[in-house]
């Protein structure tokens, strides 16, 4: 089939999403200038620049008590600063808890159960047990095409990795499983891993 998004895809369901996987999850802890803690996923996340470490990630949709887009956007707005916690399948419950549409303000640490811990370079909550966790220093946040559509970039500034997490030197995913997400309400837990050689290596 072909289709024009403008036009429709004439589905059940939007395959956007189911098309574009699997995607990483991006736990968006954030502080805003009242020292209230947020945290939230977002699966429009990703790395994108090794020097210095840099990533992403995209908040669409607005809340009706914040002024045009969500907590986290809101909060980097007035501090500068967020936490990349890494999803392991383990915590997948809790991630999906800290999803909820909730009053602004609202600690979704304490509500989803989240064991809290503070960042080493910011002002700002982080996973306590996450199998990794990037403090980020806002660069920009660059609104896009559509309503409410921002994508914030942050520099890397701190790097937490949980040591069961290392094996031989080496950050192994498969210590931990990482949680990723598929189209509609899917997801998916990384267990296989194979290598490939670039032919240039």
């Amino acid at each position: 089939m072909f289709y024009r998004p403008a036009d429709g895809h004439g589905l059940p369901h939007n395959p956007f999403n189911a098309i574009v996987t699997p995607r990483p999850i991006g736990w968006i802890s954030t502080r805003d200038a009242q020292g209230r803690d947020n945290i939230a996923p977002y699966s429009f996340f990703n790395a994108v620049a090794y020097v210095p470490p840099q990533v992403m990630f995209a908040s669409t949709g607005v809340k009706d008590d914040v002024d045009g887009t969500k907590d986290s956007i809101a909060n980097i707005r007035e501090t500068g600063v967020f936490c990349v916690n890494v999803v392991e399948y383990a915590a997948a419950d809790a991630m999906n808890k800290s999803s909820a549409t909730l009053p602004h303000g609202t600690d979704e640490f304490a509500h989803a159960g989240i064991e809290k811990a503070e960042c080493g370079e910011i002002a700002c909550a982080r996973v306590g047990n996450a199998p990794a966790a990037f403090e980020c220093r806002m660069t920009q946040i660059v609104q896009i095409e559509g309503a409410a559509n921002f994508v914030c970039f942050g520099e890397v500034i701190g790097v937490h990795i949980r040591d069961d997490c290392l094996a031989e030197g080496r950050y192994d995913v498969t210590r931990y499983v990482p949680l990723s997400r598929l189209g509609y309400r899917d997801y998916t837990a990384v267990r296989d891993v194979f290598e490939i050689i670039r032919p240039d290596d």
